[in-house]
């Protein structure tokens, strides 16, 4: 039978390292993102490297129009193939007190990180539940165990991912579906420079004196975590960096 994997914002970082990974282990792909550039260059490059389908779709997940059309327009055979998806796509954008705070900086990371992320699943989800069993990622972070200094708007979001990987294990488990929720620390990506607006010097020296998690750890971690015997299920996983014990404590060189 084919398997394919459904990645959100796998032009860079997290979702781009899982299509990497999974496609290197055999699995077909479907990858989204809103730079289709990127995207159709990573297709190409999965197919070839690793002789699977791999099939993008450029749309960005704030849209509810976009993302429904997106998945309806995907063959019957590839939806009823679907096993995996991974909700990755999210952002933090600007970082300061709430009083401060950007209204549109708070808009895009909450259509992002909680409204995308329910778009998609309620998109996918029926392709897993026809199907009898799936796997659902949700990427959350350390910020959605803890609060921290100028993180307010970032944290609630992914506060809300926590809540909400919590809430889909509860609804699908007569499903057979399987959540996971992933809470990254530290992790050099484009996450800081997104969130400090392309000022790259700024985004560099969050990483200073230490060394922080790379895009690989995740998508080995997710690899690992969806290919576990179907009677295990890891509900929860919080990775992260060795010189990092909370969401502000670091040991730094």
């Amino acid at each position: 039978m084919e398997k394919y994997v459904f990645i959100t914002g796998a032009t860079s970082g997290f979702g781009e390292a899982c299509a990497k990974e999974f496609g290197k282990n055999g699995w077909n792909l479907v990858i989204t993102g809103r730079r289709n550039d990127r995207l159709k260059k990573l297709a190409e490059d999965l197919k070839s490297a690793y002789s699977i389908d791999c099939i993008s779709l450029c749309f960005d997940v704030r849209v509810e129009e976009d993302v429904f059309k997106a998945a309806e327009s995907l063959p019957e055979k590839i939806k009823s193939s679907i096993q995996i998806l991974i909700n990755n796509a999210g952002l933090a954008v600007g970082r300061g007190p709430i009083d401060e705070g950007l209204i549109d900086d708070w808009d895009r990371m909450i259509d992002t990180n909680i409204k995308g992320l329910l778009y998609v699943s309620r998109a996918i989800i029926p392709f897993l539940k026809t199907n009898g069993s799936g796997h659902i990622f949700n990427l959350g972070s350390i910020a959605g165990k803890e609060v921290y200094a100028g993180g307010n708007v970032y944290c609630a979001s992914k506060h809300a991912v926590d809540a909400l990987s919590k809430a889909m294990r509860i609804d699908l488990v007569n499903d057979g579906i399987k959540v996971t929720n992933i809470a990254p620390g530290a992790a050099e990506t484009e996450f800081s420079i997104v969130r400090f607006k392309g000022d790259d010097s700024v985004a560099k020296s969050v990483y200073d004196g230490f060394s922080p998690l790379v895009a690989q750890d995740i998508a080995e971690t997710i690899y690992f975590v969806a290919t576990r015997p179907s009677h295990v299920t890891i509900n929860d996983l919080t990775i992260m960096p060795t010189a990092q014990a909370s969401a502000t404590v670091f040991h730094k060189a």
